[in-house]
C-alpha cells in the first residue's frame, strides 16, 4: 500500500474526494479542511493500492494539484486493516508488477546528481577493488562491487532515454564519467605512492592472479551478464526490491575494471589498462541496452494494460488471474 497526502485548494477538495470515493483501490480517506498553510488549502490523506498509483497520480496532476497544492507519496510497510486488504485485492494486477513512474522519476533524478557522497563511495569501492586485484582476493572484488553506486546513474540515463529527457541524460552521464575518472585518479595516486615511496606493491603482483584474472579478459559472456544484470536492476528498482539490486551490483565488473586500471598504470601493465577499459565499457553498454529496453517494455505495458482511473466501485469482477478464488467486493453503505 501507498499513503498519499494531498494539499488541495478548497474548491477542488470535493473533486479529489470524489475520485477517491469512486475507486476500489482507495481506502482510509481522511479530510482535514483548512489545516494547510503553505500552500494554503485542505489536507486529504488516503491509502492506495500500489497498482493504481500511477493512474491516480496522473489524475491528480490533471486537476492541477501539483501546481496549486502538493502531492506526497509514502510507502506503508505495515497496514493492519481489512479495508486496506480489500482495496489491494480489488485493484487489478499485482503490486510487485506495478511501476510508479513518478517514484522512478524522483529516484533517478536524485541518482543523476553528481554528489560528494557518490564520488566518495565510488572512490572507496575502486580502491577496494584495486587492492583485491593486487592480492588476488575475490572477496574484496565482491565487496567493491556491492559498495559501488554507479548503477543509479546508469538507471537515470536509461530513464532519460525512455522519457526523452536530455537534461537527465546529460547530468547522469556527467556523474558517471566524472565519478569514474575521479575514482581512478584517486586510486592511481594511492597506488603510485604505495609503489615508489613506500615500496608496498611491485609490478609482479599483477603477473599471476588466477582468481581475479576475469577482470582483464572481457568476452561475449561479459556482455551477456551485463545485459541480464541491467534487466534485473531495472526490475528491482521499479518493483522496490532492494535485495535483488545487491545481486545486480555483484554481477557486473565495472568497479573492479576501474580499480584494475588504476593499479595497472603505476605498475606499467599497459595491456591490462586497455583490456580493463574494454571490460568497463562492455559492462556499461550491456546495462544501458538492457535498461532502456526493459523500461520501454514496461512503459508500453503500463499504457496498454495499466489501471485506469477511476476504478468504479460497480466493477466487482477481479481482473487478476491465477490468484485463487475470486472474491466479490461489495460497496460500503453510506450513512
Amino acid at each position: 500500500m501507498l499513503h498519499i497526502r494531498v494539499i488541495t485548494p478548497s474548491e477542488l477538495t470535493e473533486t479529489v474526494t470524489g475520485v477517491c470515493a469512486e475507486s476500489v483501490a482507495v481506502t482510509n480517506v481522511v479530510v482535514l479542511p483548512g489545516v494547510a498553510r503553505e500552500p494554503a488549502g485542505d489536507l486529504v490523506q488516503f491509502d492506495l493500492a500500489r497498482e493504481a498509483a500511477d493512474a491516480m497520480l496522473s489524475r491528480l496532476r490533471d486537476l492541477g494539484i501539483d501546481r496549486t497544492g502538493s502531492i506526497s507519496v509514502e510507502n506503508v510497510d505495515v497496514s493492519i486493516s481489512a479495508a486496506a486488504t480489500t482495496a489491494e485485492e480489488a485493484a487489478p494486477g499485482y503490486d510487485d508488477d506495478a511501476v510508479v513512474w513518478d517514484e522512478l522519476d524522483a529516484r533517478t533524478a536524485a541518482d543523476a546528481r553528481l554528489s560528494w557522497a557518490f564520488l566518495a563511495f565510488l572512490a572507496l569501492a575502486t580502491q577496494i577493488a584495486a587492492i583485491g586485484a593486487l592480492l588476488d582476493q575475490p572477496i574484496l572484488i565482491v565487496g567493491a562491487m556491492v559498495l559501488g553506486p554507479e548503477f543509479g546513474a546508469v538507471a537515470a540515463i536509461c530513464f532519460g532515454v525512455v522519457r526523452r529527457d536530455r537534461l537527465r541524460i546529460v547530468l547522469a552521464t556527467r556523474t558517471l564519467v566524472v565519478g569514474f575518472l575521479a575514482a581512478i585518479a584517486v586510486t592511481t595516486a594511492c597506488a603510485a605512492v604505495s609503489r615508489w615511496p613506500l615500496g608496498w606493491i611491485q609490478p609482479s603482483m599483477l603477473d599471476d592472479r588466477p582468481l581475479t584474472d576475469f577482470i582483464v579478459h572481457p568476452d561475449r559472456w561479459s556482455f551477456v551478464v551485463a545485459v541480464l544484470a541491467g534487466i534485473a536492476g531495472i526490475l528491482s528498482i521499479t518493483a522496490a526490491k532492494s535485495s535483488a539490486l545487491v545481486g545486480v551490483f555483484i554481477s557486473v565488473t565495472t568497479v573492479p575494471a576501474a580499480g584494475n586500471i588504476a593499479v595497472a598504470i603505476p605498475l606499467g601493465h599497459w595491456g591490462e589498462v586497455g583490456s580493463s577499459a574494454v571490460q568497463l565499457g562492455v559492462n556499461l553498454a550491456g546495462m544501458f541496452v538492457a535498461g532502456v529496453a526493459t523500461l520501454a517494455v514496461q512503459r508500453v505495458l503500463s499504457q496498454r494494460y495499466g489501471v485506469q482511473m477511476p476504478l468504479p466501485r460497480t466493477q466487482q469482477r477481479r481482473a487478476r488471474l491465477g490468484r485463487g478464488p475470486r472474491r466479490v467486493v461489495r460497496p460500503r453503505r453510506r450513512t
